[in-house]
């Protein structure tokens, strides 16, 4: 029993633990979970910036259609409201709400574009420096440079 515990109690670290966390700690993974964390964030703001801005300003030049009730009753009794159509059990397609959806994601693509051109300008990369000589274009200039020094 005391031979036991002498001996150190050791676990071993298994395989594919350095290659997890060489791939976690990999630049792009880091990159893309920062940006899905903003992208959450920002989806906030873009449904805000449809719901409450956007589509009251289309509904205002359509004539006040909300497009959000805009469906067909495939199977049911005639609804005044999609909302009536669902509490009523209907089969509706839900067209206005597929437009909605289109238009969120027209404005979330405009807005990410704008946002990374943005970004770029603010960002410019740095002017490539010109590469270095090779040792055989040095050497090629040095016995020019020695030439002309003769002649």
């Amino acid at each position: 029993m005391s031979d036991l515990l002498k001996s150190p109690l050791t676990l071993k670290k298994p395989g594919w633990l350095d290659d997890f966390k060489a791939f976690v700690m990999r630049g792009n993974v880091v990159d893309l979970a920062v940006g899905v964390v903003i992208g959450a964030a920002f989806t906030g703001i873009v449904n805000s910036l449809v719901k409450d801005i956007i589509t009251p300003v289309i509904g205002l030049i359509t004539g006040g259609v909300d497009f959000s009730n805009h469906f067909l009753i495939l199977k049911g009794t005639a609804a005044a409201t999609l909302a009536d159509a669902q509490k009523a059990g209907d089969v509706t397609i839900n067209y206005g709400v597929f437009l909605n959806a289109v238009i969120n994601f027209l404005i979330i693509a405009a807005a990410i574009f704008w946002m990374v051109r943005l970004l770029e300008k603010l960002h410019k990369a740095p002017a490539a420096a010109a590469p270095a000589p090779t040792a055989s274009e040095t050497l090629l200039a040095e016995i020019r440079d020695l030439l002309k020094a003769k002649g």
